[in-house]
């Protein structure tokens, strides 16, 4: 009794009501027709594409910086890796590792500017972070209009300028991970063994930062600064290196992203893409100033889970094609549960 009493407290009841209720929509899913391998097979799929923009909370969480809502800044820097990739003209594996570095300079560079700014706001950043993130997007709005890139993949139509609103990315490294290793299973069930290794390796290389000496001077920052400068930790430094890591997290998850979606989303494309990351690791059990590696893993897979099986089984209760209203719904319903999480918790504190 003891240890049920221990487990609800540690879960919290929101995400034990959650993971029942995906359960349920498992069990429920054969009686409705839904083929439950097929929804196995995207849920791990949409799993991937995700958990790393979600890892990419960690750190700034960790270093007292808030939710980072200004992910779209290192969402920018991943689409800058990759059209400039294309441009170039690398494809599959070497074309994906190009993309990667590219984007992790663009990351370096964006972090610290948005690092830097953070500094100055200190007790307003996640306002900030949203004011960074969608004023962001509207300026690469005009970047691509501009950008002076000539690969027809990408440009409007023939002698054209500027570039189209989703470039794909098939002849290039379309789902380069996914299909590395990948385990199938029957007709339907397909596990993206090479995503999951490579989010894998990042969370390990996270989890590896956080042991090192300046993860844990960072951890001391967000926990307690005053004793951490009292110990003589550069405060405004380990902020920023968070927010780099964060903001090259972010770069480096929507190149996973799109080589699983299959096209690369620019102008809106990352306008609302912070809120689903936020909102996942704080279903997954992580606040505003603590978060780990077990909050992006449990979070994501649940989120990604009831927005992968709701609206197939709905669908197939009412016998209508509702799915895209279904899922912008659930959506959305999950992103104002998980803040109303932050609005508390700053309440409290």
């Amino acid at each position: 009794m003891n240890r049920i009493k221990t487990f609800i407290q540690d879960a919290g009841w929101p995400r034990i009501i959650i993971g029942l209720f995906l359960i349920a929509l498992f069990i429920a899913a054969p009686s409705v027709k839904v083929r439950v391998d097929t929804s196995l097979s995207d849920t791990f799929t949409r799993f991937g594409m995700n958990a790393v923009m979600v890892l990419a909370m960690v750190p700034m969480i960790q270093a007292g910086c808030g939710l980072n809502f200004g992910l779209p800044l290192g969402i920018i820097a991943g689409l800058l890796g990759a059209v400039l990739t294309i441009e170039i003209g690398f494809t599959g594996a070497l074309g994906f590792l190009t993309a990667i570095i590219i984007a992790s300079g663009f990351a370096l560079i964006f972090g610290y500017g948005y690092g830097v700014l953070l500094n100055r706001v200190k007790g307003d950043e996640m306002m900030i972070a949203t004011y960074v993130g969608f004023s962001s997007v509207a300026f690469m709005c005009m970047v691509w209009l501009l950008v002076p890139l000539k690969s027809p993949n990408m440009i409007w139509g023939y002698g054209g300028s500027g570039l189209r609103t989703t470039i794909t990315v098939e002849d290039y490294w379309l789902k380069i991970l996914n299909d590395f290793l990948a385990v199938k299973i029957g007709e339907k069930f397909v596990f993206p063994t090479g995503m999951f290794l490579f989010c894998a390796l990042l969370c390990l290389i996270i989890w590896a930062f956080f042991k090192t000496k300046t993860g844990t001077a960072l951890t001391a920052v967000g926990s307690n600064p005053d004793f951490a400068r009292a110990s003589g930790i550069k405060i405004n430094k380990m902020r920023t290196i968070s927010v780099v890591l964060s903001t090259w997290l972010g770069a480096i998850g929507i190149l996973v992203y799109q080589q699983s979606f299959g096209f690369i989303q620019l102008y809106m494309g990352p306008f609302y893409m912070a809120f689903p990351a936020v909102a996942a690791i704080l279903i997954g059990g992580a606040s505003v100033n603590k978060a780990s590696i077990s909050n992006v893993l449990i979070g994501t897979f649940l989120f990604q889970g009831i927005l992968t099986m709701t609206p197939s089984v709905i669908n197939s209760v009412i016998q209508t094609d509702m799915s895209e209203v279904i899922r912008i719904i659930v959506s959305n319903g999950m992103i104002i549960y998980a803040l109303t999480r932050v609005v508390k918790a700053r309440a409290v504190k």
